[in-house]
């Protein structure tokens, strides 16, 4: 099955919080506190989602965390690759990927473009679409399979 883990579902509804709170700094304490998860994990989270530029901090009385962009400007996919690391379904559709049966296999190129499209839909949902402030698309364009499958739709 292929699944987000609960610390990248976690780590949305931290996004999203902040998102509510605009631009106004908010305490790692005060995150756990209305969104009911634990101090531990919501620091854990804020210092992932920091290293990858969708929030930044300010220490002090009056220091606290905010999104580093607009809702609207961090996709599904900012917040899969800040928490997971980038999606890759399959090993060969990873980058940098390196597989001892590549030169038999053939199937590596079709896997990538299908990990492209899921990627592609992933960046084009928002924290906004996301926290449901507008509709997201039920319909993406997307190669139809028959395609994907062939040699000159990858090139």
């Amino acid at each position: 099955m292929f699944r987000i883990s609960k610390m990248t579902d976690y780590g949305t509804l931290v996004l999203a919080h902040l998102a509510e709170m605009g631009d106004q700094p908010t305490a790692a304490s005060e995150i756990s506190g209305r969104t009911g998860l634990g101090a531990a994990t919501v620091s854990k989270l804020l210092k992932s989602l920091a290293r990858a530029d969708l929030v930044t901090s300010r220490r002090g009385a009056t220091g606290g965390y905010r999104l580093a962009r607009q809702p609207s400007e961090i996709s599904a996919a900012d917040i899969i690759d800040a928490i997971e690391g980038p999606v890759a379904i399959t090993d060969c559709a990873a980058d940098g990927h390196g597989c001892d049966l590549e030169a038999v296999c053939g199937l590596g190129s079709a896997w990538q473009q299908i990990n492209s499209n899921i990627r592609k839909a992933l960046r084009e949902i928002s924290l906004t679409d996301l926290k449901g402030e507008r509709p997201i698309p039920t319909e993406m364009p997307l190669l139809p399979m028959k395609q994907i499958l062939h040699k000159d739709a990858l090139r």
